[in-house]
């Protein structure tokens, strides 16, 4: 064999086989950012991303054809605060997650999850901290690698935070245990080298907590973390529940809030006003009686619901960007996360939001929020192909998203 022929031989067989087009028959098709829905679509995926979509567009010969002509179709959905290598059947208490499971479990407990809420319809997550030992970016490289499916993942390794982390009131003689999922950042400099850190061992995406005792994060240190990782592309988040921490978080330029459940409509005003995204994780009633007051986080479990609650009716009235998130640690008997997950629906309902813009919070918001706007997060010609459908109309009731009965990511059929 000549050598011309022995390299076009290797080159091909190391090449990956062409993608199979698909071309999806959409009967009602729906725009999570306008609301509106479109009828009888074509939408065409090739190598993985949405190449063309519209009453005319053509299927090309050979494609597969997928009728979801008596369905709702839309974006994939998306949850802007989970924490897939995290869950216990009990109450939680962080501090004795770190001695009964290590990384590797963590990461393993991690790939079922990540599973689980992908065949429901969420196509893309942020896992946002108490993650192990970087167990969340060796999911996403994992799940970048194709090893096995999963959701598209920004990942924030190690939570940022004053001394102590999330803990309270441990003895001196027990150590900074707390640093297998924390990291201890006192100053504006040590803030900086913290991001630096996290970024280096694989984070794309920054958490900060910002006022879990009585101490918090001033303007300055919430700037110095800002401007670091902006720096490198990246995206802050900061665990903040109001008071004067929040405003420090607002004005130190973070791109969400977490939770701020005590915002008053005067820090939400400036949220709006900044362009601070609300990362809401507004936990439903039975799951916050599970919980309990999460290690000495949250306060007793009415208490919380009633904040929440009214927090997110107040953001909505106010007219704050909010992002989706859920924030479920705990597991629960014969049901999946993703179905922990979809609880919160129930909530924003509680809360007056309407269904097209609980969906809009769940799937353009988000992608605004990662920065993916143009990349994800819409169905039109250069996104990614992530796809889902429904049999019922989701912008008459939020419920059908509960019934995902089709699921497609990054052109692959993962569902139907």
């Amino acid at each position: 064999m000549k050598l011309s022929r022995l390299i076009l031989l290797v080159v091909a067989l190391a090449a990956p086989a062409h993608a199979q087009t698909v071309a999806i028959r959409a009967g009602n098709l729906v725009d999570p950012a306008t609301g509106a829905v479109a009828k009888n679509q074509v939408i065409v995926v090739k190598d993985g991303k949405v190449s063309a979509v519209g009453a005319q567009a053509a299927i090309p010969a050979g494609a597969e054809v997928i009728d979801l002509s008596s369905s709702w179709v839309m974006p994939g959905l998306m949850d802007s605060h989970t924490h897939l290598t995290l869950g216990s059947p009990t109450e939680l208490a962080l501090e004795a997650e770190y001695l009964k499971a290590g990384s590797g479990l963590r990461a393993l407990q991690g790939m079922k999850n990540a599973q689980d809420v992908l065949r429901a319809g969420f196509t893309a997550v942020k896992d946002i901290g108490n993650n192990a030992n970087f167990a969340d970016v060796d999911l996403r490289r994992a799940i970048e690698k194709g090893w096995f499916a999963g959701p598209t993942m920004l990942t924030t390794g190690k939570i940022i935070a004053p001394f102590g982390g999330q803990s309270h009131g441990i003895p001196p003689e027990m150590g900074a245990f707390w640093r297998f999922e924390y990291q201890d950042a006192d100053t504006p400099d040590e803030v900086r080298k913290a991001v630096r850190q996290n970024i280096y061992y694989g984070a794309n995406a920054i958490k900060l907590v910002a006022d879990n005792n009585a101490y918090y994060y001033s303007e300055a240190e919430i700037r110095a973390a800002v401007e670091e990782a902006h720096r490198a592309g990246v995206k802050v988040a900061v665990h903040v529940m109001g008071g004067e921490a929040a405003r420090h978080v607002i004005n130190g330029g973070a791109d969400s809030i977490e939770h701020g459940f005590q915002l008053s409509d005067e820090l939400l005003q400036l949220m709006k006003q900044k362009g601070t995204f609300l990362g809401t994780t507004d936990f439903p009633l039975e799951h916050l009686k599970k919980m309990g007051t999460a290690g000495g986080i949250l306060p007793p479990a009415e208490q919380s619901s009633r904040e929440i609650v009214d927090r997110l009716k107040r953001a909505y009235k106010i007219g704050v960007k909010m992002s989706f998130g859920t924030d479920v640690v705990l597991d629960m008997t014969d049901r999946t996360r993703a179905d922990m997950m979809l609880d919160y629906l129930d909530v924003w309902t509680q809360a007056g939001v309407a269904p097209k813009d609980i969906l809009k919070c769940m799937t353009s918001n988000v992608a605004e929020l990662f920065g993916w706007k143009g990349q994800r997060g819409a169905i039109a010609a250069g996104e990614a192909a992530d796809i889902i459908a429904t049999p019922a109309n989701p912008l008459e009731s939020i419920q059908a998203l509960k019934r995902v009965h089709f699921v497609m990511k990054d052109g692959k059929v993962i569902r139907k």
